[in-house]
């Protein structure tokens, strides 16, 4: 069964720390672009950041950029999205997807992936 389920959110303080996980199931990673995107109440998903099938591209939505740290980890079947200097906006809803039709080449954009997990919770509050 093909799937991508996220781990790793939680709550934490601001300024805090969380890496979420995105492990893949019934196929492997390394041939796909992942992305991260999150969704808070009441707002439209937004892309956090994503890595291509070359680990060398990479993208960081503007308000993430220097905090936040997306990586692959080919040997777990698993993408890593490291965050730092949490604020109370990156409180959200946070899933990782993919585009399972053509593998991708990266991006921020929501149509440009197919299949998606089922989310994490984070949740930044003091």
């Amino acid at each position: 069964q093909i799937q991508l389920v996220e781990s790793g959110g939680g709550l934490v303080q601001p300024g805090g720390s969380l890496r979420l996980s995105c492990a893949a199931s019934g196929f492997t990673l390394d041939t796909y672009a992942i992305a991260w995107f999150r969704q808070a109440p009441g707002k439209e998903r937004e892309g956090v950041s994503s890595i291509g099938m070359s680990d060398a591209v990479t993208y960081y939505a503007d308000s993430v950029k220097g905090r936040f740290t997306i990586s692959r980890d080919n040997a777990e079947n698993k993408v890593y999205l490291r965050m730092n200097s949490l604020k109370p906006e990156d409180t959200a809803v946070y899933y990782c997807a993919t585009d399972l039709l053509w593998g991708g080449s990266g991006g921020l954009v929501p149509t440009q992936y197919d299949f998606w997990g089922q989310g994490t919770q984070v949740t930044v509050s003091s």
